[in-house]
């Protein structure tokens, strides 16, 4: 899908929600539950935050409590069961749109969305913050692209790097099988894992497959899964058969990091740039950050999106203090910037080069244009994923790949209504 950049429209002026919601004088308390989206899981950066939303807004008085990928979802799903669902959640599509959004628990954004703000925001972005009839449940903040990586060290002296396009980012399909053997012959070995222990960086093995002959995990219209695609089939067939790329079912994307930070792997599918933030300290090589190898060397990578939902708890006043929030944070001139920064990713619309002077965010922002379509919204996302391990695990023990394929086919399709 088509990255769409605005420069006239990049900032949308915010809205005055509060204007006819409060009564003079009086206040609102809401609650916010946001996920550890970058630095929008730590107190000190938020309280920073909402000290400067007071200064505008003193009539609305937020209260947060921080959420973790392990029991995150418990958490919200034990609240919403209860009647004690947060008026804001901070967090992606497959929550807000695919998940508490199809259930009917979410409060329509329409008039968030403006016309200013559609021609601000990129098209796929756009797309992935509303379900098939078109309503918005997510107003987005800040997106980033997953990446894979190599080690450049190991990829030079095995004169490997002739294989890649180092300015842009990308290699063909022929490069990458070029490179692993290259790497191979070097004495690295393995060179890359499919890891698939469980599902943690499935982001990365599914942007391998689907890259590599054009694949794609979905239908256009999210409603399916395309799996048993002649592309897809024919990319798992060339990754079972390479020698240097181990089908590994003992780890996860976690782990696969670990190994490749530590010299054990010569790349990583599981990347981005958080993942070389946080192991700057013990890496003893130069990372560089690539995209996935396709059959055309024009990738289409799996992103992430990060924006707020609001829960419909009956009350208006509270939902009209939550769309004054979410406004001030994504749309008000001086702040959007801020919170995306808070992020540590990048906007979903132009806001300039708000990383000016910071060399790796400006390397890894490089990645925003491969963006390619957001599917996670897709119904039985999470039986789905289940499945994708499971398929690779069988593919790793010898299991015929349009068997496997076919297994994955039935079990995510039937959890998809299909």
């Amino acid at each position: 899908m088509k990255i769409r950049r605005v420069l006239a429209l990049a900032l949308v002026g915010t809205m005055a929600f509060s204007a006819n919601a409060f009564a003079e004088g009086e206040t609102t308390d809401i609650t916010m539950w946001t996920y550890p989206v970058g630095n929008w899981g730590d107190a000190a950066t938020v309280d920073s935050l909402l000290a400067s939303f007071n200064e505008v807004h003193p009539e609305i008085n937020v209260k947060v409590e921080y959420l973790d990928y392990t029991n995150g979802d418990d958490q919200v799903n034990t609240a919403i069961e209860g009647g004690q669902a947060p008026d804001i959640i901070f967090e992606g599509p497959e929550r807000l749109v695919a998940n508490w959004g199809a259930k009917g628990l979410m409060v329509d954004l329409a008039d968030l969305w403006t016309d200013e703000a559609k021609e601000a925001i990129y098209d796929s972005v756009e797309a992935a913050c509303q379900n098939n009839e078109g309503v918005f449940y997510e107003y987005p903040l800040c997106m980033t692209a997953h990446t894979m990586a190599i080690n450049r060290d190991v990829f030079e002296a095995a004169d490997a790097l002739q294989y890649l396009d180092e300015e842009t980012r990308t290699w063909t399909t022929e490069g990458f099988t070029n490179a692993v053997k290259a790497v191979l012959e070097n004495g690295q070995d393995p060179v890359g894992a499919v890891y698939c222990s469980g599902q943690g960086g499935d982001q990365g093995t599914r942007a391998l497959v689907n890259n590599l002959y054009g694949g794609t995990f979905t239908n256009e219209e999210h409603t399916a899964y395309t799996l048993d695609s002649e592309e897809n089939v024919k990319a798992l067939e060339l990754l079972a058969g390479m020698e240097g790329i181990n089908f590994d079912a003992s780890i996860a994307g976690g782990d696969e990091i670990q190994l490749f930070c530590n010299g054990t792997l010569a790349m990583a599918f599981c990347w981005n740039i958080a993942q070389e933030k946080n192991n700057a300290e013990i890496l003893e090589f130069d990372v560089l950050p690539m995209a996935f190898p396709s059959e055309t060397g024009e990738p289409k990578l799996c992103g992430g999106i990060w924006g707020f939902g609001i829960f419909d708890n009956g009350d208006e006043a509270k939902i009209e203090a939550a769309k004054t929030f979410i406004d001030f944070m994504a749309n008000d001139e001086t702040m959007a910037a801020e919170s995306v920064k808070a992020s540590t990713y990048w906007p979903v619309k132009d806001l300039g080069n708000i990383y000016e002077g910071d060399d790796l965010m400006t390397e890894y922002a490089t990645f925003i244009q491969y963006m390619g379509d957001y599917y996670q919204v897709v119904g039985g996302w999470a039986e789905a994923r289940t499945a994708w391990w499971n398929m690779l695990q069988q593919i790793g023990t010898g299991t015929d790949v349009a068997t496997a394929v076919a297994d994955f086919q039935t079990a995510a399709n039937t959890a998809a209504g299909q």
